[in-house]
């Protein structure tokens, strides 16, 4: 199995993306890796807060 760069593979991956169906699926895949990515963010920032009653 060769070895590709993930940067090769992303941009690869979005290019048959866009070749196959169209800048829109491209979009919808962006727009779902951004909003989970502030989802898991929140959380992350949030867990923080929690206050411990000892």
């Amino acid at each position: 199995m060769e070895h590709h760069p993930t940067a090769a593979w992303l941009t690869e991956a979005a290019t048959s993306a866009v070749q196959q169906h169209g800048a829109g699926n491209l979009l919808r895949v962006v727009l779902i890796v951004m909003v989970l990515g502030c989802v898991l963010t929140a959380w992350f920032l949030l867990r923080g807060y929690k206050g411990k009653d000892d």
